[in-house]
């Protein structure tokens, strides 16, 4: 193929010997920008990547503290994983939905499996190849069970997706605005973000406070929710990120989920629990949720499962959920929902995790993570908060009183890491950053759960660095 417009280049020069100039006059005509990929005026061009690091055309090697907001994590390239897909690539690459393949028996088995261990239920599982899809799928499987309930409960701050039904129990009014009424928007409730609640309170009173507000929904018909004469809540199922993820990596006390778990099942309200950023050992365990003793009705997974490579998503739920006599052939569908490809690499993924004690390890550079956090906060004036479970770890800017929301420094802070010019030793390196928070303010922080402690070392150095130049400018 070859450019045609004579006026920028020579029609005949082929694609693959444009400059990175060239490529952006490109992308600015033919690539749509609603696809979420303009955070920055120029995002950035990359060329290779290995382990916890990208390269640019010039070979400098950015450290990743987002991968691909975390769906990359057991970093770029990695052999077993990326074996997996090769050799389904020579055996079995396709195969129509209709038909079977031992790669999404055996997986399905592996994740019904092991949720009938942890949780005490038997169930099922359901393919998609999207964490927004698979919520729509959850979201039939609700509204199936329920007769029909269409109403949920979702949290402020919580982001499920940006498709029609996974934006309605989205919090944020943005991705909803320019799309006309969401006639079946969520009722959203507070979360108890413990840097940003009321004052006086501890992490767990705050928790307390939370689920006290929320059950008193049920108090009387006059609250709006529940009709007591017949012992029927309006709305089916509270969705829920146990660790709050695009809404800043926000970290509930432990024991918030079982008392809302409390109000829930007085009520006959399902529990749905979205792991699609967190789960696949984000914050030490397989899902996020197994920290909080607490049993979903549904579970939502998808991005790590597959390490960012062929697309897979999937909802786990109860068998008297989803069984065929409830939930029959056709309910919902994509024609690459369970590929053969995604399947495969999910498979090797969670046979790796069987091989190792990931938990121990994550959970051990998770806090040696936090403390250089926490050091880093008593040197610079504009870390206000910060907080992890495993390797999910938050840092929030602010301005020099320490609480008050500075966006625009996080995004300076952005900008200045993917410059590629911060220098440790001899070296150069780029930083990347993911912005995310109820204020878009704060820098959530998902490495390689494969990261070595001299990388963290090096990450931490790296952020010195950038908060120095913040103070400086």
């Amino acid at each position: 193929m070859n450019i045609v417009n004579a006026k920028t280049f020579n029609e005949k020069t082929p694609l693959s010997d444009l400059s990175e100039a060239q490529l952006r006059l490109l992308e600015e005509t033919y690539c749509s920008h609603g696809d979420t990929v303009h955070y920055s005026a120029e995002p950035k061009f990359f060329e290779e990547c290995e382990g916890s690091y990208v390269y640019d055309a010039k070979g400098t090697p950015f450290l990743d503290l987002q991968m691909w907001y975390s769906a990359v994590n057991f970093g770029y390239r990695n052999e077993r994983l990326n074996a997996a897909v090769h050799r389904q690539l020579d055996r079995l690459p396709q195969v129509a939905s209709q038909y079977l393949h031992r790669e999404k028996v055996e997986l399905a088995a592996m994740i019904a499996q092991d949720a009938d261990r942890k949780f005490g239920r038997k169930g099922r599982v359901h393919f998609n190849v999207g964490g927004s899809q698979a919520i729509e799928d959850s979201l039939k499987l609700v509204r199936n069970y329920t007769g029909g309930k269409s109403l949920m409960f979702a949290f402020e701050g919580g982001y499920h997706g940006r498709t029609l039904g996974a934006s309605a129990i989205t919090s944020s009014y943005r991705y909803r605005r320019r799309f006309g009424h969401f006639g079946e928007r969520a009722q959203f409730v507070e979360f108890p973000y413990h840097f940003r609640g009321p004052k006086g309170m501890t992490k767990d009173e705050y928790g307390e406070h939370c689920v006290r507000k929320f059950a008193r929904l049920f108090e009387s018909e006059y609250n709006g929710v529940w009709d007591p004469k017949v012992g029927s809540a309006e709305y089916a199922a509270f969705y829920v990120e146990p660790i709050q993820g695009t809404g800043g990596y926000v970290i509930p006390p432990m024991n918030f989920f079982t008392e809302l778990k409390k109000v829930l099942d007085q009520h006959n309200i399902l529990l749905v629990v979205d792991e699609i950023q967190m789960g696949v050992y984000r914050t030490g365990k397989l899902w996020s949720i197994e920290h909080f003793g607490v049993s979903p009705d549904v579970l939502v997974f998808g991005k790590a499962i597959t390490n960012g490579l062929n697309p897979l998503s999937g909802v786990w739920a109860r068998e008297e959920m989803i069984n065929p006599t409830v939930f029959p052939p056709g309910s919902t569908h994509s024609t690459f929902a369970s590929n053969p490809m995604g399947t495969a690499v999910a498979l090797e993924t969670m046979k790796m995790l069987d091989d190792e004690d990931f938990g121990a390890a994550i959970m051990a550079k998770g806090a040696y993570f936090l403390d250089g956090l926490k050091q880093l906060q008593k040197r610079h004036a504009i870390v206000g908060d910060v907080d992890g479970l495993g390797l999910a770890l938050r840092c929030e800017i602010c301005k020099e009183d320490g609480f008050t929301p500075d966006k625009a420094t996080m995004d300076w802070l952005c900008d200045e890491g993917m410059k590629g010019d911060l220098t440790v030793g001899n070296k150069t390196y780029g930083l990347v950053l993911d912005v995310g928070g109820y204020h878009k303010n704060v820098i959530t922080l998902a490495p390689n759960l494969l990261i070595s402690r001299e990388e963290i070392d090096l990450a931490l150095t790296l952020l010195d660095q950038l908060f120095t130049r913040a103070a400086r400018r």
